[in-house]
C-alpha cells in the first residue's frame, strides 16, 4: 500500500498544477479504481486537495515539512552554545523537545570526562521522570500536564515522582525558579539540572539540560549556567521565525 501511495505522489512533477485520476493512473501504471481510492483517502487526510477537475499536493505536506525542518534548525542554532556549556561544566549536555507525554532528545553532547549515560539522540523518556521533561512541563499548557498524569507516572528510578499532586507542586516550584532539578528520577545514580528554552513570552520550544552521575558534581552549582545558556538560546530562537513559532508541546 505504501509503495502505491508513493507512486501517486511521484506522479506530481514541478510543472504540474493539478492532475486528474486518469492522468495519475497513466503515469503510475495503477488501475484508475485503485488511484481513485487512494486519492480519496489522501484528500480526506489533507495530503491532496481538489483543484478544479483534478487534485494537487495538499497543505498537510507543507505542515509536515515545516516540522521536519525544525529539529535541524534547532540543532544548528544550539550547537555552539551547547559546546561552550559542555566545555565549561565538563558534563553531558542535552537538548530535548516535548512530544506528547515524553521528551525526545534532539542533541546529546557527551563530555569525555563525564560518565556515560543511557540517553541517545532520537531516544524518548517519560517527561515526568527527567529534569528536562519537568522543565518543559512546568511551562506547558495545563492540559499537557493533565494528560501526563492521566497516562500514569511510572517509576524509572528510586527518585521518580509517581504522585500527581507532588508532580504539580514540583512544576510550580520550577516555574518560580526557572530551573528544574532531577535526582535519580530517570534512573539510579543519574542527576540533572535543566531549563526551558523560550523565544518569547509563551511556551518553550525545547529544554536544555546538564546530566551526570550522582556524586560527580553538585547540580546546584550548575543552575546559573544552565539558566544563562537557556536564556541565550531563547533570544537566538526569537530571531528565527520558524523556531519562535514552533509549538513543540502539541506534537504527538
Amino acid at each position: 500500500m505504501i509503495a502505491r501511495v508513493s507512486r501517486v505522489f511521484e506522479a506530481f512533477r514541478p510543472p504540474d498544477d493539478a492532475l486528474g485520476v486518469r492522468e495519475i493512473a497513466r503515469r503510475t501504471g495503477l488501475a484508475s479504481s485503485t488511484v481513485s481510492r487512494i486519492v480519496r483517502e489522501l484528500v480526506e487526510h489533507r495530503f491532496l486537495e481538489p483543484a478544479g477537475r483534478g487534485f494537487r499536493i495538499g497543505l498537510r505536506f507543507f505542515e509536515l515539512g515545516e516540522q521536519a525542518a525544525r529539529p535541524h534548525q534547532l540543532r544548528q542554532m544550539a550547537m555552539a552554545n551547547m559546546s561552550d556549556l559542555r566545555s565549561a561544566t565538563r558534563q553531558t549536555v542535552h537538548l530535548a523537545v516535548l512530544d506528547g507525554t515524553e521528551v525526545v532528545y534532539v542533541i546529546k553532547l557527551r563530555s569525555r570526562t563525564a560518565p556515560p549515560l543511557g540517553s541517545r539522540v532520537g531516544g524518548r523518556m517519560p517527561a515526568h521522570a527527567t529534569g528536562v521533561g519537568k522543565a518543559l512541563l512546568a511551562f506547558a499548557d495545563p492540559g499537557v500536564v493533565d494528560r501526563v498524569i492521566e497516562a500514569g507516572l511510572p517509576r524509572l528510578g528510586p527518585g521518580t515522582i509517581t504522585d500527581g499532586k507532588r508532580l504539580r507542586d514540583e512544576l510550580a516550584a520550577i516555574r518560580e525558579a526557572g530551573i528544574a532539578y532531577e535526582t535519580e528520577e530517570s534512573g539510579p545514580d543519574v542527576v540533572c539540572v535543566a531549563a526551558p528554552v523560550t523565544p518569547r513570552e509563551g511556551r518553550p520550544i525545547a529544554g536544555l539540560s546538564i546530566s551526570t552521575r550522582r556524586g560527580e558534581v553538585d547540580t546546584a552549582t550548575l543552575g546559573p549556567a544552565i539558566r544563562t545558556a537557556a536564556l541565550a538560546l531563547g533570544r537566538q530562537a526569537a530571531r528565527m521565525p520558524a523556531l519562535s513559532g514552533a509549538v513543540w508541546t502539541e506534537l504527538g
